[in-house]
């Protein structure tokens, strides 16, 4: 009888070191769990799925990509238990109940096909954003020449997403305006714009960040290039500029905030009203504290701790 007393005390005690915000260390989590939304976010939604269903087999997660929007609108009907939002939530949103979790960051990067033929000429110049407010907004640049300061008269092709989106939402916020302000060809959810803008050499979009580099490697997928973004508009890429060549390097810009914001942003997970359903109560918990240390290799990039204080707090 001591000995299994001591051997409870053991487990309670690895338990409360390890995993402090964890009810399921003790086994008992069962239910499941469903989640719909952003496209941005369903990478790093299904890799905490994974993580915390080997902790607790008896919990289901279902997860589907539809869009921001889609997310939001689902979460609110009560169709699922998390909408995925990558965008700030907007008051009308937060009247209705809508009750957000920051969970990690990321960001959106112009993209262009690697078979541009000013390839060379563009990643050297780079995109102020003067250049983006007059493609995407006003459409005053219908040319690459226009646009990147050269004497080329090849017309660019614009793409932006058809569905409400968090991506859309903060590249228009980027040039002080909002995603009905985008101009370009509409294109439905962040692959289909990236096989687009792949597929058109003389094509320019916008992607999430998982969706401009492969998770594996880490480089840019095959097919497509980031275009760097001249922060000091000088013309030019200099050296402190250019981290666009690998994820790491990026998300590290990111984290340092070299990069400008918007286009890098929060990324949420949306409940109708501050949960009390103990499974989502306590799989959000574990997002915020040990599902942390899964983000940097899922090409995400760490909250504040602050932050995640602050989310914890709010579920308490």
């Amino acid at each position: 009888m001591k000995n299994k007393l001591f051997y409870l005390i053991i487990i309670i005690l690895v338990c409360n070191v390890l995993f402090p915000y964890q009810a399921y260390c003790q086994g008992k989590l069962e239910g499941r769990l469903s989640l719909s939304g952003a496209f941005a976010l369903y990478p790093m939604a299904v890799k905490w799925a994974e993580e915390f269903k080997k902790l607790n087999p008896d919990v289901k997660i279902d997860i589907s990509a539809g869009g921001a929007g889609k997310g939001m609108t689902d979460v609110l009907n009560n169709m699922v238990d998390l909408g995925m939002v990558s965008r700030d939530i907007n008051p009308e949103e937060a009247k209705k109940g809508a009750f957000g979790f920051a969970v990690t960051k990321d960001a959106v990067v112009a993209v262009i096909s690697d078979q541009n033929p000013a390839l060379k000429e563009i990643l050297a110049t780079g995109l102020t954003e003067e250049a983006g407010t007059d493609i995407w907004i006003t459409g005053k640049d219908k040319t690459w020449g226009q646009a990147f300061h050269s004497k080329s008269q090849t017309p660019m092709h614009i793409y932006t997403r058809s569905d409400a989106c968090g991506a859309a939402e903060v590249w228009a916020k980027y040039f002080g305006k909002k995603q009905e302000d985008l101009l370009g060809s509409g294109v439905f959810g962040d692959p289909g714009l990236a096989l687009a803008v792949k597929k058109d050499p003389i094509g320019i979009g916008y992607n999430n960040i998982g969706y401009a580099y492969d998770f594996n490697t880490k480089k840019q997928i095959q097919g497509i290039r980031v275009v760097p973004i001249d922060l000091n508009k000088n013309g030019k890429i200099d050296p402190e500029e250019d981290f666009y060549s690998s994820m790491n390097d990026l998300i590290d810009a990111i984290a340092k905030g070299k990069y400008p914001s918007p286009p890098a942003r929060d990324l949420y997970f949306v409940t109708h009203g501050k949960p009390s359903n103990k499974l989502v109560i306590e799989f959000l918990k574990w997002v915020l504290a040990d599902g942390q240390k899964f983000v940097n290799e899922t090409g995400y990039i760490n909250l504040s701790n602050d932050i995640i204080q602050k989310g914890l707090k709010n579920l308490n």
